[in-house]
């Protein structure tokens, strides 16, 4: 299997898009867009964040031992550009682009977001080029149920419609 065809048929399965969080052990915010992202369990609450390993949260979550996961509204594209590197900002300068609030774990939420999961990490498992983020959701908040997701298919930012 060669990575160019699996990477084309990715691109196919639509994704909502989610910047992760954390903070550095000196206190440093850093985030990275991601799609690889699901619920485990209702009990515990529990979610998965997939990583690739050469990003600041890659490296600084499994450090840190605390993440949050925020689920972006259509609105908040430039939050998703920005965090996927589409911007000049860079580290702790992407925080410019949104509100931004700490949550209970440290890890920046940010405000607006369909919803956050603020988790403390309870593993972290090393594959391939990624790190796998597995979390215990110590709070969740929910935000306006009538926005429209922002979601990532066809290599491109785009948002759902619900059926009439």
């Amino acid at each position: 299997m060669d990575k160019d065809s699996f990477r084309a048929a990715m691109r196919q399965v639509a994704g909502a898009v989610t910047v992760v969080t954390t903070r550095s052990l000196d206190g440093e915010p850093r985030g990275v867009t991601a799609t690889a992202i699901c619920s485990l369990t209702a009990d515990p609450p529990s979610v998965i964040a997939c990583i690739n390993r050469e990003t600041w949260v890659g490296q600084i979550a499994p450090e840190s031992g605390k993440f949050c996961v925020n689920v972006l509204a259509r609105v908040q594209q430039p939050v998703a550009e920005t965090f996927a590197g589409r911007s000049a900002l860079a580290g702790a300068e992407r925080f410019q682009v949104g509100e931004w609030q700490d949550a209970e774990t440290g890890a920046p939420v940010l405000d607006g977001s369909i919803a956050s999961f603020d988790c403390d990490l309870e593993q972290a498992v090393d594959f391939a080029t990624h790190v796998i983020l597995i979390g215990r959701v110590r709070k969740t908040v929910s935000g306006n149920p009538d926005a429209e997701p922002l979601v990532y298919v066809g290599g491109a930012f785009t948002t759902t419609h619900a059926a009439a």
